[in-house]
C-alpha cells in the first residue's frame, strides 16, 4: 500500500488544521497489528496525520541479524526473535512514559504470538530456546500496560505479496511463500482470541482508503468511534 501522505492522486485526508497536536480526548496508546505487508507503517502514517499521535515503528532496519535470519532461519532465529523482544519492551515502555497520545506499528505480542511460534512449529526454534524465550516474554508482559485499542490489519496473501515486491526490501523478497501463509494463519487465530483491549479490524484489501474517497471516509468513521474517549 502506497503512503496515504503522498498519494499522488491528491488523495482528501480529513485532518485537523493542527494535525500534530493530538486531540486531548484521544485514547492514551493505540497498536497497530498485521502480518508482513498488511499496510501497518502506512495506517500509522495516517494516524500520525489525522490525529497527531506520537509513532513508534518497528525497528526492522536495526535488527543486526534480520539478513542473516531470512537466509539462515534455523542459525538466527533466537537471536533475532531476542532482538526484537529487547527493542519492543523498550518501545512499550517510551510509549507508556508518553505524555501524548501514541501509536505503536506491531506489538510486541505479536512477536512472541505469531513470529516466535511459528518458528518454533517450524523447527527453527528448539524446544529448549522456546522455553526460555516464553519465560521472558511472559515475565515481561506482566510489567506492561496492554494497548487502549488494538487496529488488527488482515489482507489476503496476494495482496500482502504484492505490497512486499512493492517496497523492494531484498531480505523480505526471498520470504517463502509458506512461511507466509502461516503467518497469516496464526494472525487469524490470534486476533480471534486477543482479549487485553478492544479491537478494531481493518481489512486492507478490501477496504482502499488510499485512494477511495468513500472506503477512507468509512474507516475516518470507524477509528474516530473508536480512537475517541
Amino acid at each position: 500500500m502506497d503512503n496515504p501522505l503522498e498519494s499522488s492522486r491528491g488523495m482528501f485526508i480529513p485532518a485537523r488544521p493542527d494535525a500534530y497536536t493530538a486531540e486531548p480526548t484521544l485514547k492514551r496508546s493505540i497498536a497497530v497489528a498485521g502480518t508482513i505487508g498488511a499496510g501497518k507503517t502506512s495506517l500509522v502514517s495516517w494516524l500520525v496525520k489525522r490525529y497527531g499521535v506520537v509513532p513508534f515503528y518497528e525497528p526492522n532496519e536495526q535488527n543486526p541479524y534480520l539478513a542473516d535470519f531470512y537466509a539462515d532461519m534455523a542459525r538466527w532465529a533466537m537471536q533475532s526473535q531476542c532482538f526484537f523482544l529487547a527493542h519492543k519492551l523498550e518501545l512499550h515502555q517510551e510509549l507508556a512514559a508518553c505524555d501524548r497520545p501514541a501509536v505503536i506499528d506491531r506489538t510486541i505480542y505479536e512477536d512472541a504470538e505469531i513470529f516466535a511460534r511459528n518458528l518454533h512449529a517450524q523447527g527453527f526454534l528448539s524446544k529448549r530456546d522456546w522455553t526460555v524465550y516464553r519465560k521472558l516474554y511472559e515475565g515481561i508482559c506482566r510489567s506492561l500496560r496492554p494497548p487502549d485499542v488494538l487496529i488488527a490489519l488482515t489482507c489476503p496473501l496476494s495482496t500482502a505479496k504484492k505490497r512486499i515486491a512493492q517496497r523492494g526490501r531484498e531480505m523480505e523478497r526471498a520470504i517463502p511463500d509458506p512461511y507466509l501463509r502461516r503467518l497469516h494463519r496464526l494472525y487469524g487465530r490470534w486476533f480471534e482470541t486477543y482479549d487485553l483491549s478492544p479491537i478494531v479490524r481493518i481489512d486492507t484489501g478490501k477496504v482502499d482508503y488510499v485512494e477511495d474517497l468513500v472506503d477512507l471516509i468509512e474507516v475516518t468513521r470507524k477509528l474516530d468511534a473508536a480512537l475517541k474517549v
